[in-house]
């Protein structure tokens, strides 16, 4: 059976399933990032831009461009009141559209699993920010069990179908995104794990969650109800409510930054 691929076309449903993950983990790695106001920032895979909305807000950017090669979650990203002045363009990470030294900040937000060379992502990164600029990412430690909807997938694969998969998931390891950077050139480099919590209204909300998502969501919907429920099932089992009935869900993430020589 083939694997089948990751496709971001519903920046409604993502903004539902992901957007908030985003946003809890993207405001503690913006405080860590620690980069002053009034800077030029460069949001690498901004998706429906629900960082790029907190970044403007966090961080008062002078300026702020985001690249993303789906045109439905750029156009979910136009509709944000934030992001009126920013400038939104579909593109590659691995080709970035800009010249050297343009911004003084590049950050990739749960994005650098998903590039099919992440080396030339990150060096691309570092090649349009100038001396002394910041370059940053986090992403969901999808090997080490970090990624929100991991119980998902485990029950998928328990049932015998295939997980959509992220073609570079082993770059969202801490000591791969350590080399990564260092092997850029740039300088300074941290790293830290993030973890963050959500909370659902109940399982209904979980599940009606899942079914959104631009990776299993298509899978769930290709089964007959006869699958799909074998799923649910033992999903249900494996996620515990608190006394009102809420799905309390733990998330971890892998964050690392590092500046271009000066």
């Amino acid at each position: 059976m083939n694997n089948p691929t990751i496709r971001f076309q519903n920046g409604a449903a993502y903004e539902r399933y992901m957007g908030q993950w985003s946003q809890l983990v993207g405001q503690v790695f913006l405080d860590w990032l620690a980069a002053p106001t009034g800077q030029r920032w460069l949001d690498v895979g901004c998706g429906n831009g629900a960082f790029t909305e907190m970044l403007i807000e966090h961080a008062q950017p002078s300026e702020v461009h985001g690249i993303d090669p789906s045109e439905p979650q750029l156009g979910y990203a136009r509709t944000r009141a934030a992001l009126a002045q920013a400038q939104l363009l579909i593109a590659d990470a691995m080709a970035l559209p800009y010249p050297a030294q343009r911004f003084d900040v590049a950050v990739m937000p749960l994005v650098i699993f998903f590039v099919p060379d992440p080396a030339r992502g990150v060096a691309e990164m570092r090649r349009v920010v100038r001396p002394g600029g910041w370059v940053g990412a986090y992403a969901w430690d999808m090997e080490g069990g970090g990624f929100p909807y991991a119980a998902l997938q485990a029950a998928i694969s328990a049932e015998g179908f295939p997980v959509p998969a992220a073609p570079s998931a082993d770059a969202s390891r801490l000591d791969v995104m350590l080399a990564l950077w260092q092997e850029a050139g740039l300088e300074q480099v941290e790293s830290r794990t993030i973890t963050v919590e959500r909370s659902f209204a109940d399982f209904e909300d979980f599940w009606s969650t899942a079914l959104g998502a631009p990776s299993v969501g298509g899978t769930l919907a290709n089964m007959s109800e006869t699958q799909r429920n074998a799923i649910r099932a033992r999903l249900q089992k494996r996620l515990s409510a608190d006394a009102e009935g809420r799905i309390r869900y733990s998330a971890r993430a892998n964050a690392i930054k590092g500046t271009v020589p000066a």
